[in-house]
């Protein structure tokens, strides 16, 4: 290994943006790549050299700074809603007081995601067996729309960006996004890609899959509040109902049967649930804060299409 790569990783903050969006790019390699780049260099000996020392540096500052969870009550907490006094939630603050123009920053944001929200949970199939497997799929075929392309929940959100007047071309927000959206993008890839992480990848998709509808109701709630379109506010109805029976699923046959056949994994699995947590907590403050102080969340301006 070279010497130049390994200090590199341990020299960069795991939470900045030099290694968030370098390791970014190099997932990226993985999915679909970019224009003009040698599709062979997904498998480049000394790009995964690289890939590998980035994500010791980031799954290191992840383990220290999510405490360990008993497995079943890491579950059981996603499902409480923030106590009175406490802080809102971003979609909270966006229901009560977002803008159009904060709306908008969010999907551009969040586009980094919900463009390949799917994708990295498929990953963990080959992984699975029975149960846990059968059901992944069940929730999974619901994610890339039952069959019909116009349904699958990438293109739904790609319809929500130009309902709200953005570009919906992938990765069109990468240079705006900050390091807080791509450390949430980058943990699915990194779960997603490491079969020793599958206990953490099933904690990351009972995270989103348990907290998505109430999240979604009060999404939707927002934009028709600013007037927003049909097809924006589609996105977040349609989580509303779909992701109240993906939680019951994800919780009781994906974890569920996982742990029936790898009990060993629980502690994996409540990292997973509160890596994400983290990730996501990191996003909606530096979010937050930039807007209650007058500012863009951005790295720059979104531009019109």
């Amino acid at each position: 290994m070279p010497g130049g790569t390994e200090a590199a990783g341990e020299a960069t903050d795991p939470w900045g943006e030099d290694l968030q969006l370098a390791l970014y790019m190099l997932y990226e390699l993985h999915y679909r790549g970019f224009e003009a780049v040698d599709e062979e260099l997904e498998w480049s000996p000394e790009l995964l050299t690289l890939r590998r020392a980035l994500e010791h540096r980031y799954l290191a500052a992840l383990r220290a700074s999510v405490p360990a969870a008993d497995m079943t009550q890491a579950l059981d907490g996603l499902l409480d809603e923030p106590a009175r006094g406490e802080p809102p939630s971003l979609s909270d603050h966006l229901a009560r007081h977002g803008t159009l123009a904060d709306l908008r920053e969010y999907a551009a944001m969040r586009s980094l995601y919900h463009l390949k929200e799917a994708d990295p949970h498929a990953w963990v199939i080959p992984r699975l067996t029975g149960t846990a497997k059968a059901a992944m799929v069940a929730v999974e075929f619901d994610e890339f729309g039952a069959g019909r392309a116009e349904d699958i929940h990438a293109r739904l959100f790609a319809d929500l960006m130009e309902d709200l007047g953005l570009d919906s071309t992938y990765g069109r927000y990468l240079e705006q996004a900050p390091a807080t959206m791509l450390a949430s993008v980058n943990l699915m890839s990194l779960f997603g890609l490491h079969r020793s992480l599958r206990g953490a990848l099933a904690g990351h998709f009972a995270h989103v899959e348990t907290t998505s509808s109430p999240a979604s109701r009060r999404l939707a709630a927002a934009l028709r509040r600013v007037g927003a379109g049909a097809a924006a506010v589609r996105f977040y109805a349609e989580h509303v109902e779909a992701d109240a029976v993906h939680e019951q699923v994800v919780r009781h046959q994906v974890v569920g049967g996982l742990l029936e056949e790898e009990p060993e994994l629980a502690a994996d699995v409540a990292f997973g649930i509160g890596a994400t947590a983290l990730v996501e907590d990191r996003f909606a403050e530096r979010t937050l804060s930039h807007w209650q102080e007058g500012g863009s969340a951005l790295r720059g301006p979104v531009l019109p299409v």
